[in-house]
């Protein structure tokens, strides 16, 4: 029997009440398969976020386990229910896991730093991933530039020169395995193992777990409504060798570096001989107003090494980054890329520059502009009755693929985002990003993947639910 509309439980309740009972009486079984979110949805004629809702709980609660490609199935760890009448208890883990990232088919509730995986124009990227493979020939097969796929170079030189104002030769542009491949090609290069670097505090997470692993030092400078706070770095670490600074979109805060912060950014670097590495992050998503240029367009002497990546502008699967490095040293990061593993396959990047030189990536950074900034209205609209005064949403906050609540009164972050976590929302605490000691307490949800206002005000009930003891 479908579920149905107009009962005392919302209808992705029902179906997530459905299938425990199944299980519970034995009809589905451990190990079993259930029907793909797309299929199901169109069975029973419901909205894909609705079944996507259900079973998130389910996988969350130890009741499903999703195995990528293969399906999802009933999780082999619940033993045998044959008869029992009852669900075995599924492990709940020791400590919600906040800064790893999501690994699973779909993306959890809240997930912060995917893109809304339900828009991208598949059919075009399998038709252009096609003609590149047949096209590439033996190239694809021989030893890769450790650069990178010169078309591609090319074609990142040309979109930073129109939409971000860096003017660059594809000479300047290295292609690296992703955000991470960048900061190693940099470190490699320019730095030595014990230099210290400023790090914005609070600020990019991945960034300072990478540069403290392979042994950078890093001193924690304030961001606020004005973004880093220049004068504060030159206090506390007038040494530095480095810094990395997200301008255009400070991450996690939201705010933008202003000019004259900017111009003595790049004054210091120049009179210490510093490194600015400027991580351009969401900057194409900026819902009021063009985009901000990127820091790299002020830059007169050569001290500022820009990295973006595709994950958030087409995918996170494809793993690729790019680096802009000046001029002047370019031998010396090509000496440096030689020794390292590079970007990989020459197909994924050779796909990615027929999406760009087709135009292909200019309609779809528009399309998703318009609809990050519905989807953005559509959470915010929810939270404002649901929570009430307990969070709060800084107006300021125009950009992005999420948005930053600070709470109110004496809640505990950690506490609030762990009890999210525990109900499968992929809640983030602010204070996890922070490196010095505490501050004022916020939580960090992502908002590409809610598809309506409906699913918006499903996820955010469930939210209040399981936080409303905290």
């Amino acid at each position: 029997m479908e579920p149905r509309r107009g009962l005392d439980a919302p209808v992705y309740l029902q179906l997530y009440r459905r299938f425990r009972e199944a299980i519970a009486a034995g009809k589905l079984r451990p190990g079993d398969r259930v029907p793909s979110i797309r299929s199901l949805a169109s069975e029973l004629h419901l909205a894909r976020g609705t079944v996507e809702l259900a079973y998130q709980m389910l996988t969350s609660e130890g009741y499903f386990e999703a195995r990528g490609p293969a399906g999802t199935v009933v999780s082999p760890r619940l033993g045998s229910l044959g008869g029992t009448g009852r669900t075995a208890s599924p492990k709940t883990p020791s400590k919600p896991v906040e800064q790893s990232r999501t690994v699973s088919d779909e993306p959890a509730p809240f997930q912060f730093g995917l893109p809304g995986l339900d828009a991208f124009p598949r059919k075009t990227w399998a038709r252009l991933a096609n003609r590149s493979l047949r096209v590439l020939g033996a190239a694809a097969m021989n030893y890769p530039d450790p650069a990178g796929y010169e078309p591609l170079r090319r074609a990142v030189a040309a979109y930073l020169g129109i939409s971000r104002g860096v003017a660059c030769s594809h000479e300047q542009v290295f292609i690296t395995a992703g955000y991470r491949g960048a900061l190693e090609l940099i470190c490699r290069t320019l730095l030595r193992s014990d230099d210290l670097g400023w790090h914005e505090d609070p600020g990019y997470i991945y960034t300072r777990e990478f540069l403290q692993h392979i042994g950078m030092r890093l001193a924690p400078i304030p961001v606020d409504e004005e973004g880093l706070n220049v004068e504060a770095g030159q206090r506390r670490a007038p040494d530095a060798r480095f810094v990395v600074v997200t301008p255009t979109h400070q991450c996690p805060m939201g705010v933008a570096l202003s000019l004259p912060r900017r111009l003595a950014l790049l004054k210091w670097a120049q009179r210490r001989s510093a490194w600015i590495i400027e991580d351009d992050y969401d900057s194409e998503f900026r819902y009021h107003g063009r985009p901000l240029p990127a820091l790299k367009s002020l830059d007169r002497d050569e001290r500022v090494l820009y990295t973006s990546t595709f994950s958030k502008v087409l995918f996170p699967g494809l793993r690729l980054g790019y680096l802009v490095v000046p001029e002047a040293r370019i031998g010396q990061f090509r000496e440096a890329a030689n020794h390292l593993p590079g970007p990989g396959s020459i197909w994924p990047q050779a796909t990615v520059a027929e999406f760009m030189a087709e135009g292909h990536f200019a309609r779809h950074l528009r399309k998703m502009r318009l609809l990050y900034a519905q989807r953005r209205n559509h959470l915010v609209d929810a939270l404002t009755p649901v929570f009430g005064a307990r969070l709060h949403i800084a107006a300021a906050q125009v950009a992005g693929t999420h948005v930053l609540a600070m709470l109110q009164g004496q809640c505990s972050d950690r506490d609030f985002a762990a009890a999210a976590q525990s109900h499968g929302l992929a809640i983030q605490a602010l204070s996890h990003w922070r490196m010095r000691g505490p501050g004022p307490g916020g939580v960090l949800m992502g908002f590409a993947n809610i598809s309506g206002a409906e699913e918006a005000m499903v996820l955010t009930r469930r939210l209040m639910e399981a936080t409303k003891t905290v």
